[in-house]
């Protein structure tokens, strides 16, 4: 478990940025996975349920109770009978005798369920966390598309700008200023849409711990910066040790301890009563008792036993029927965070170096009037069309990252022949 809730702690170290509920008072993304942790209702909802299990456990533990009674014979007839002189008083104590284990069965059974609580309990708050994180990255995302936007709002401004000179030096018509001033209006238009994604984005994350007015600001952060993960072999064997499939071997326990009460129903119990009699003649005393059992009681338990084997066989099934979809969608995500990890990089290394040189030099002849609007502006769009795929990119890569560390509890960044854990989160 220390090695899932350590798993989106990698997530912090890639992004290594903090963001404040307000100017003065900075939030990390540690302290808003400590605020789900602490608020969130799925979590809380938890805490009511253990205190249900453990007075179940505590009920379990009960011994049959013990059963007072009183019996009066002779009373109210007719001859002897008549009135109370000839009455028969008998004052008795009677409870069951349980054979078979069955007090320890029940105790068993109760305390396998509170176990498999935590267990879930666990679960589902690094879900909770991964979450957390899948929302911090659209913030951080919008954020980056934000900052892209205006690099086209200042890169368009000054081509509207050295259209104008052209055209008031007779070197080109209106039309191609009208072009670049609707070009630049469409760079701005970007931009607000940006702003208005982070801000929905914000929202969003915020409204996992409660928040209904944000106002925090993600400082920081670069999602171009994407780790490299283990071999898929090495992330498959992480699978095998992950909550998902460790929720079933409680829940193995939980069937175990059923079919262990089953069997024990198979043992008859002893119904017992002792008492003392006052006899209507000479106001003797005499004492009574009685041992009762119930026949057939193997016969009648093998219906339980069966149920509670067939419930375990059942499980068993159910717990490969995750492993092949747990293995399905570990290989979905790594070879997602593969294709796009290796785009991000080969658009930052090969593409936009060359596109960023075209560009300039399109500029520069386009001022010497060696290039026309056209050749310079196309230049511009598939520049930013680039970086928007290389964002595009980087981001896909880090939502596959959450989902690997979510599925193999693990936290790895890992560089060429270097592999580390990172800190644990709350």
């Amino acid at each position: 478990m220390r090695l899932r809730s350590a798993a989106l702690a990698a997530f912090v170290a890639v992004c290594a940025v903090a963001f404040p509920t307000h100017a003065a008072d900075p939030l990390t993304l540690d302290d808003a996975f400590l605020r789900v942790a602490d608020t969130h209702p799925d979590l809380r909802l938890f805490g009511a349920r253990h205190e249900a299990l453990k007075a179940e456990l505590d009920r379990s533990s009960l011994r049959p109770a013990l059963v007072a009674g009183a019996e009066v014979e002779n009373v109210l007839g007719t001859g002897p009978a008549s009135g109370l002189d000839g009455a028969e008083i008998t004052l008795s104590l009677a409870s069951v005798l349980e054979r078979g284990g069955k007090l320890d069965a029940r105790r068993t059974l109760a305390q396998s369920r509170i176990d498999a609580l935590a267990i879930g309990r666990e679960a589902r708050r690094l879900d909770l966390l991964a979450e957390v994180a899948r929302r911090y990255l659209a913030v951080v995302g919008a954020q980056r598309e934000g900052e892209l936007a205006q690099l086209g709002v200042d890169q368009r401004d000054r081509t509207v700008a050295a259209a104008r000179r052209r055209h008031e030096a007779g070197a080109s018509p209106e039309s191609v200023v009208l072009t670049a001033q609707a070009a630049f209006a469409r760079a701005e238009l970007d931009s607000a849409r940006a702003r208005q994604r982070e801000a929905a984005a914000r929202q969003h994350l915020a409204a996992l711990w409660g928040e209904r007015n944000p106002a925090f600001e993600i400082v920081g952060g670069d999602p171009l910066d994407v780790p490299q993960v283990a071999d898929f072999a090495v992330l498959a064997d992480w699978l095998q040790r992950t909550p998902e499939l460790a929720q079933f071997v409680d829940q193995q326990r939980i069937g175990e301890a059923r079919l262990q009460l089953a069997r024990s129903e198979a043992t008859p119990d002893f119904d017992w009563q002792v008492g003392v009699r006052r006899m209507a003649e000479g106001d003797d005393f005499g004492l009574v008792g009685s041992v009762s059992i119930p026949l057939g009681t193997t016969r009648r338990a093998q219906p339980g036993i069966r149920a509670a084997r067939a419930e375990l066989t059942a499980l068993e099934i159910e717990r490969e029927a995750m492993g092949l979809s747990l293995y399905s969608t570990l290989a979905e995500a790594h070879g997602r965070f593969g294709v796009a990890r290796l785009e991000a990089q080969r658009l930052g290394e090969d593409v936009l170096p060359r596109l960023a040189k075209a560009e300039a030099a399109a500029a520069t002849a386009y001022r010497a009037g060696a290039a026309s609007y056209l050749e310079w502006s196309s230049l511009q769009a598939e520049h930013a069309a680039a970086r928007q795929q290389q964002l595009a990119a980087a981001l896909e890569a880090q939502r596959a990252l959450i989902e690997i560390q979510r599925l193999t509890g693990q936290a790895f960044v890992a560089g060429p022949g270097l592999q580390h854990n990172q800190g644990a989160t709350p």
